[in-house]
This record gives structure tokens, sequence and C-alpha cells, in this order.
């Protein structure tokens, strides 16, 4: 599995260029506040056309501007984990977590409600409103949202960051079993220099 990214990214009279070549499983972008790595992650997800350039996950092409290929998101296989967790507010957790899995296609459908339950440790929570989560159980819901949606890579966008240090902790061993135990690449963006070197075996800075 490998990330291959090298793509120009226009926001205002900005100019982003993001180059990142990895094999490893977890892939971090560091540096401060406003540097744009959520632009990247967001090019890499689909949310964001880049003006230029190449992204290749594991071997398959989402966006080449040479060759006009430029799959939407739904296409990308990929899981978002968002800063602020972004859970339905409408949608108890069960159906938070099954929103991703009912959308995709039966052969990407790779984890099962149960196995994702035991390995977040989230089967109480099931019939609770995002609202009732503490902020580390709703990264949690987030996080096995986005796993059960059946994704070929991980984009987590300072997941860690809106937590206290006891639910930071937590999270962050969640997301090293993940690094450790399920065969899928994490570009993982942080402003915490600690935080990456803990996590990542690649830390590119974005300046």
């Amino acid at each position: 599995m490998s990330f291959e990214v090298d793509v120009s990214i226009r926001r205002g009279q900005r100019i982003i260029a993001a180059r990142i070549a990895s094999s490893e499983s977890l892939v971090a972008l560091f540096g401060p506040s406003g540097a744009g790595k959520t632009s990247i992650l967001e090019a890499i997800g689909g949310l964001l056309r880049p003006e230029n350039g190449r992204i290749a996950i594991a071997g398959q092409v989402l966006f080449d501007s040479a060759s006009r290929i430029a799959l939407p998101p739904e296409k990308r296989a990929c899981g978002y984990v968002f800063q602020d967790g972004r859970l339905f507010p409408h949608l108890r957790v069960r159906d938070n977590l099954l929103y991703g899995w009912k959308l995709a296609s039966p052969d990407r459908r790779w984890l099962t409600l149960e196995v994702a339950m035991e390995f977040l440790g989230i089967a109480h929570l099931l019939d609770r409103m995002p609202h009732t989560l503490s902020g580390g159980e709703a990264q949690r819901v987030a996080i096995g949202r986005a796993l059960l949606s059946g994704p070929r890579f991980l984009l987590m966008d300072e997941p860690l960051s809106s937590l206290d240090s006891a639910r930071r902790h937590e999270i962050m061993r969640l997301i090293e079993r993940i690094r450790d135990e399920m065969d899928i690449p994490i570009l993982y963006v942080s402003h915490d220099r600690s935080e990456v070197e803990r996590l990542a075996s690649t830390v590119i800075e974005v300046d």
C-alpha cells in the first residue's frame, strides 16, 4: 500500500505544492495551522480539485491532470475522519456507523459492525444520540463510521485536537492499533510534533 502524490493546489492567491511518496502504513503531514495540510487531504479525498498533477493510492490513480482522470469522492473508497467528528446529529450511533457501510458495494465491506464494535469498544453506545457522547466517544464512533465505509485508505485531519489529555491518549492508542493491525494506509494531519513522532514512521513537514 502506498501514497503517491504530486500536485499543485490553488487556495485563493496561494499555490500549495504537495509531494508525498511513501509505502509506510501511517504518513503524517506536520505543520502550523494555515500551512495547507487540510487542503492536501481534501485534494486526495476528492473534495478539492488540484490545479494539476497526479494522485495515486495503492496503485490506483485517483487524479491525473495529464490523463484527465478525476474520480469523484464516492469512487475513491476513502475513509475521512474530521477534527470535529461530524457525526449526523439526527441519527443514533448505530445508524451513523452503518451509513457508509450501506452505501459501500458488497465487495468493499471488509469490516462488520460486530467486529468494529469490539475493536473500538463502542457496543454500549449504539442507541445513543451524538449530542450525548463525550469527545472521545464521538471520535471512536467517527473512526468506526470511516472504517465501516470499506475504505482503501484513511485520511485523518487533526482527530485529537479537540480532546482533553486523557481522551487524546485513548484515541492515540486506538489509531496505533489501526496502524498495526489493519492493512490500510493512513495519511494523518497534525500540528503537534510529539503526536506525529509517536504515530508516524514518515513525517512530511508542510510549510
